[in-house]
């Protein structure tokens, strides 16, 4: 039993410096995930397709030869279209948030094989903004933490000047109450068309980074991208909470760190790579259902059953 432990816990040190800088990535998908389900009350699946997306965009411009910095701005711009698309679809033709975003994830697999012309693209050997990190090995772990982690710095100090300012605080009323912010004189379709758009780039910008980090591009690399940021979102607000802004915000960035050391945990205890995935989604499954285990029964003491029955 101890040589277990002790075979676990050195195969977890040795994981640390690849999931934390993997940490840092993901964090910006479920920022992504984040804004419409938490700000705007938008449930939305386009990450799912915005975070390859900015992944193919991104490995076509650096195999190009431009400059990757402009390669991952391309990718955040491509993602915020691909997400007001989708606001565009639920505003304009009253098509249910999820359906939309299920349409423009299915749309986007085949953009992003028109945009790469293949299903996957190498960019070994290329320049990234990895190799910019000052005082280390270029490509190492070390200098994706320190990228990454001052993006994700500068995005959580803008998104918590924005979300203070008047057209944030008015984004987040939207969310909040759409009626009571129309009668303010707040349009309700520019805040949920920038709001859904901003999360999508951001989704976009992690594929970005991500396909910068591991050399290559591939229009699957989103598959169940979704459910690992949602486990990392609650797990971010379990342990930080979202009383206020800058809490909120901050939750992603906690959860993804969190989230991927449990990952890299179940990896050095032996579980097999094909069951990460499952292992996820129970853990979501658990998550969600607590509170209702907890309650047992529904709004106003009626068993959550015969509620559904009347």
């Amino acid at each position: 039993m101890m040589e277990f432990i002790s075979s676990t816990f050195t195969s977890y040190v040795a994981l640390v410096p690849v999931t934390l800088s993997q940490s840092f990535i993901l964090a910006f998908v479920v920022m992504g995930i984040m804004i419409p389900f938490r700000t705007l009350q938008f449930p939305d699946l386009t990450s799912e397709g915005a975070y390859p997306l900015g992944g193919c965009v991104c490995g076509v411009l650096i195999a190009a030869g431009v400059n990757p910095a402009l390669a991952i701005v391309a990718a955040l711009a491509c993602g915020f279209l691909a997400g007001c698309c989708t606001a565009l679809i639920h505003l304009r033709f009253r098509i249910h948030t999820l359906l939309a975003g299920i349409l423009m994830m299915t749309m986007l697999y085949s953009i992003n094989l028109r945009i790469m012309g293949k299903s996957n693209l190498s960019i070994f050997g290329s320049d990234t903004v990895y190799n910019w990190a000052p005082f280390v090995t270029p490509g190492f772990p070390v200098s994706k933490i320190i990228i990454a982690g001052l993006i994700g710095a500068g995005v959580f100090l803008a998104l918590n000047w924005f979300f203070k300012t008047e057209k944030g605080t008015a984004l987040r009323a939207v969310g909040s109450n759409p009626a009571m912010a129309e009668a303010q004189g707040i349009s309700v379709w520019v805040s949920t068309i920038v709001g859904v758009g901003l999360a999508s780039g951001f989704s976009a910008t992690s594929g970005a980074l991500m396909v910068q980090a591991q050399g290559f591009a591939d229009v699957n690399m989103g598959l169940g991208i979704l459910i690992n940021g949602l486990a990392a979102l609650m797990i971010g607000e379990a342990v930080v909470g979202k009383q206020s802004v800058w809490r909120q915000l901050l939750a992603p960035f906690v959860g993804a760190i969190i989230y991927y050391q449990l990952v890299s945990l179940c990896l050095a205890a032996g579980m097999p790579p094909p069951d990460l995935k499952l292992a996820t989604g129970l853990f979501v499954l658990a998550m969600l259902a607590l509170p209702s285990l907890k309650r047992g029964r529904g709004a106003g003491g009626t068993p959550a059953r015969e509620k559904f029955r009347e």
